[in-house]
């Protein structure tokens, strides 16, 4: 049987960071988690996006719009790259 559940300590091990940081990322909202009690639990399903497996639309709205910034401020560079 597959855990579905992750206690903020589990996540913390998973992460290699404390349990306090794991406290902070839960209230800026960085990781998803859900009240049990007086505890966090975290969904098997959203450990992926915690570790930066998945790109979430935020994530590509940011990588797109850095790809943009780049290509508009070193354009001619790049083209010049590419020739050569």
């Amino acid at each position: 049987m597959t855990k579905e559940l992750f206690s903020t300590s589990e996540v913390a091990k998973i992460l290699g960071i404390s349990r306090v940081a794991v406290f902070k990322k839960i209230k800026s909202g960085e990781i998803k988690a859900v009240r049990a009690g007086r505890n966090f639990v975290v969904h098997r399903k959203d450990l992926p996006v915690i570790l930066g497996k998945v790109l979430t639309e935020d994530k590509k709205r940011e990588i797109a719009s850095a790809v943009k910034r780049v290509v508009r401020e070193y354009g001619e560079t790049l083209k010049l790259l590419g020739q050569e």
